[in-house]
């Protein structure tokens, strides 16, 4: 398993880098996000051995049970939260993720905003857009995000450093991150959280700054 990661690991890092170069970009623009939901500390320590440190994860409960003795361990550990956020579980985020990419409606954003001032943290923001507007899935819908975007911004004072989009399944990726692409320079924001371990070089070449690679890197989930 050891070798197996790291060596995926490794992998995944090239391909980006040919995708971003092939795209005419500056391979450093873009951040390899490994994401370890579902995944045991040990199955991720072959990806820390190998230097890696900027890691995903959906729960705030799984995260919290599993980074904070792997951060004791290895420093310079950053934890993304990249899946649905509850605004019970607000506090906890902002203590733990120093990015946050699924800020979905306006109670959560005034809940975030709320913590990051009581604990004096900032996190990285992302609003979730839900460019395929499928009702089962969270995210503002794509009319609403720039108005939300600036609500975020000029009534909660919460920098949104870009947006962050799941395609649906059964349709092509690139669509998707092309539009993600288009509502991110209307609302005046620069980072596309886009990609997964299927379709990260679509992302890349369509301009994503972040991309959540999970099972190309660990293997499949059990």
């Amino acid at each position: 398993m050891s070798h197996d990661a790291a060596k995926a690991l490794a992998e995944t890092r090239t391909r980006m880098e040919a995708a971003a170069r092939s795209a005419g970009r500056d391979p450093a623009g873009v951040e390899l996000i490994a994401v370890t939901k579902t995944f045991a500390a040990a199955e991720i320590e072959p990806v820390l051995e190998a230097g890696h440190r900027v890691f995903g994860e959906n729960r705030v409960q799984e995260a919290k049970a599993k980074w904070p003795a792997l951060r004791q361990r290895y420093p310079g550990i950053r934890l993304h939260l990249i899946g649905p956020l509850q605004s019970n579980k607000a506090r906890e985020a902002v203590e733990l993720f120093d990015a946050i990419h699924t800020i979905d409606r306006p109670k959560i954003a005034q809940a975030i905003a709320g913590e990051m001032a009581r604990l004096g943290r900032s996190p990285v923001l992302f609003v979730q857009v839900n460019t395929g507007e499928e009702p089962q899935k969270a995210g503002i819908m794509p009319r609403e995000a720039e108005a939300f975007v600036r609500h975020c911004r000029e009534d909660l004072r919460l920098a949104i450093a870009g947006l962050m989009c799941i395609p649906p399944v059964d349709e092509e990726p690139a669509v998707h991150f092309a539009f993600l692409a288009k509502l991110a320079r209307e609302a005046g924001v620069s980072g596309l959280s886009m990609g997964m371990s299927g379709d990260y070089e679509a992302a890349i070449e369509l301009g994503a700054t972040h991309v959540r690679v999970g099972s190309a890197i660990f293997g499949a989930r059990g």
